[in-house]
């Protein structure tokens, strides 16, 4: 028995890193799983180790960032398990540049898979759970977005990226809030951990210890992550989590700070001091993610 018996998780980007964990790691606690890769053989090779290790689970190749494509994982679920009850939106590109140096091409295709890979399946899956909520079958359903660093401190030559996933970040929030009448709980991570993208951008960051705890090993962050998507997890909502290792923090994200109200409007002329005192009493600023 497992704390996600009977539930069935879809999986974006889950032929590799971050979303092979989490697909092992659902199929560990009883979940079925659909492994969604735009490489078939991966998202074939992780449904095979889900399988072996007792598990069920089938491989899909349909494109996130449209919803016919996301139409068609739901579909594909449906037919193999009989219903949809998480999505873990996990997969992502990158499209590193300074921001003077970045193309049209290169903002798109990042908002393309990011933002729009969330606002897809999330549509299409939102809107099938609201038909269930409707004809009386509560759903419990789940989704897990994917922030990151990047998103909630920015980052240095990801400004695309960054952007990409502070938007993430407040979608979040937004759905949380919408969707909780139709039984729907919503949370976002910030992972840090080896994958793909990682070991391209941070390669000294992320090598494997030869010996002692690896705490860039994917595996530590589907703990977190399963827990969302059971049933253990419903009375959570709108949160932002970070996780790294042994490591969870949740993210605080903007908050009004010390206000100075002055009962009229302000002169330009004076407002050196009034930022001066505003800044002196907020938080100092995190470093730049990746700096």
């Amino acid at each position: 028995m497992g704390i996600c018996d009977q539930r069935v998780v879809i999986i974006t980007g889950a032929g590799g890193g971050l979303g092979r964990a989490y697909a092992l790691a659902f199929g560990a606690e009883g979940a079925s799983v659909l492994v969604n890769d735009v490489r078939p053989a991966a998202a074939e090779a992780v449904a095979a180790e889900v399988t072996a290790a007792g598990g069920r689970a089938i491989a899909n190749g349909d494109d996130i960032t449209s919803t016919v494509g996301a139409q068609r994982i739901l579909d594909a679920a449906l037919a193999a398990f009989g219903a949809v009850h998480v999505l873990v939106n996990n997969a992502g590109i990158l499209r590193d540049r300074m921001f003077l140096s970045l193309t049209e091409d290169d903002w798109d295709e990042v908002m393309r898979v990011h933002l729009k890979g969330h606002f897809c399946l999330a549509g299409v899956l939102g809107r099938h759970w609201r038909a269930e909520a409707k004809a009386g079958r509560a759903p419990q359903a789940a989704i897990i977005n994917t922030s990151s660093g990047a998103g909630l401190q920015g980052s240095i030559g990801q400004s695309n990226y960054a952007a990409a996933k502070a938007g993430i970040a407040a979608l979040t929030l937004v759905q949380a809030a919408e969707m909780a009448r139709y039984d729907i709980t919503v949370n976002c991570l910030a992972p840090a951990a080896r994958t793909l993208m990682t070991e391209s951008a941070m390669p000294d960051m992320v090598k494997a210890p030869e010996s002692g705890f690896d705490a860039w090993d994917p595996m530590n962050v589907a703990p977190l992550v399963v827990w969302l998507g059971s049933t253990l997890g419903r009375g959570v909502s709108g949160r932002c989590f970070e996780a790294k290792g042994g490591e969870l923090s949740l993210a605080d994200g903007w908050r009004t700070g010390t206000v100075r109200d002055k009962g009229a409007r302000w002169d330009p002329a004076e407002l050196g001091p009034v930022i001066d005192q505003l800044i002196a009493a907020a938080p100092a600023p995190q470093a730049v993610y990746g700096s």
